[in-house]
C-alpha cells in the first residue's frame, strides 16, 4: 500500500459493527418518548377542553377558563408595549390599493343608512347625537398602512376621518376618557368591540368615513366605522351605531367566540 493510501485510510471514519440490540432499545425509547409526549398534549387539551368557562359573561364568556386566562395574559403583554409615540408604519398613498378587500358583514347587512346617527351614551342619565355632517366639520387625519386580519392576509390600504382623540376633546368627553375602555356596537347590536382606552385615544385609531378618498361603501361600514392600525381588523367596527364608556370590558364579539380581547399587533 502506497504513503497516499495510507494517509486516506487513517481518515475513514470508523465505524461501529451492527448491533441489534443498542438499535431496538433507542427505537423503544424514542417511541416511547414520543408516545408521552403524545399522551400528554392530548391530557393537557382535553383538560382546557372540558374546562368550565370563563364566567365574565358580560364581556367575554366563549373561551374556556384556563384558556382565557392565556390570552389576557398575552393580551396584557402586548398592551404593555404599545404606547402613545408607538406607530404603526405608514407608506404613501401610491402604495395603497385602490379597492380594498372586503371581509365580513356582520351588523351591516341592512344597506340603507340614510337615517344614520351616532349615539354618544356619556352616562346612564346623559347621551347626545350627532351626524356624519358633523363630524367631517372636525380635522381631517387620513393614512395609508397595512391592514392585518386575523385570517392571515394583510393589505396596503388608505383610510381618512377624524381622529378618536380629536373627536372625545371636541365633544367634551374627558371624563370619560378616564374610563379604561370604550365599547362600540353596530346599530342593529350585532357587531360589538371593546377597546381599551389607551389604544382608543393613540394618535392613529380614527373615526373613519373615507376609504381610497371616497366616501365608505356600505360594505365597508358606511357612513362611519373604526380604522385602528395597533389591532387586528376584528377590531375595526365597520358601520358604528352607538359608543359607550366604561371601567368594566364591554362585550365583544370575536372574544365571545374565543378570540383574544386585546387583539393587538
Amino acid at each position: 500500500m502506497s504513503k497516499q493510501q495510507k494517509s486516506k485510510a487513517k481518515l475513514l471514519p470508523l465505524t461501529e459493527p451492527y448491533d441489534k440490540k443498542k438499535v431496538t432499545r433507542r427505537t423503544f425509547i424514542s417511541t416511547l418518548t414520543f408516545g408521552a409526549g403524545g399522551v400528554l398534549a392530548y391530557l393537557g387539551w382535553n383538560k382546557i377542553y372540558l374546562a368550565p368557562k370563563e364566567t365574565t359573561a358580560d364581556a367575554t364568556a366563549g373561551a374556556r377558563a384556563p384558556l382565557r386566562k392565556g390570552l389576557d395574559a398575552n393580551g396584557e403583554l402586548f398592551e404593555s408595549t404599545i404606547g402613545p409615540n408607538d406607530f404603526s408604519r405608514t407608506y404613501p398613498k401610491s402604495a395603497a390599493v385602490k379597492k380594498p378587500r372586503i371581509n365580513g358583514d356582520v351588523g351591516i347587512t341592512d344597506k340603507s343608512v340614510d337615517d344614520w346617527q351616532l349615539h354618544i351614551i356619556k352616562s346612564p342619565s346623559e347621551s347626545l347625537t350627532i351626524s356624519i355632517n358633523d363630524l367631517k366639520k372636525l380635522p381631517k387625519t387620513e393614512f395609508a398602512f397595512e391592514f392585518k386580519c386575523v385570517e392571515g392576509w394583510s393589505q396596503i390600504s388608505h383610510w381618512g376621518g377624524v381622529k378618536f382623540s380629536d373627536f372625545m376633546k371636541h365633544y367634551g368627553l374627558a371624563e370619560q376618557a378616564k374610563l379604561a375602555y370604550v365599547g362600540m356596537h353596530t346599530p342593529d347590536k350585532k357587531y360589538y368591540v371593546g377597546i381599551d382606552m389607551p389604544s382608543a385615544l393613540h394618535p392613529q385609531t380614527i373615526l373613519c368615513y373615507e376609504v381610497s378618498g371616497q366616501p365608505l361603501s356600505p360594505e365597508h361600514g358606511a357612513p362611519l366605522r373604526l380604522i385602528i392600525p395597533t389591532k387586528y381588523g376584528i377590531k375595526n367596527l365597520k358601520r358604528i351605531g352607538t359608543l359607550f364608556f366604561s371601567d368594566e370590558r364591554p362585550p365583544d364579539y370575536w372574544a365571545e367566540r374565543g378570540y383574544d380581547y386585546f387583539s393587538g399587533l
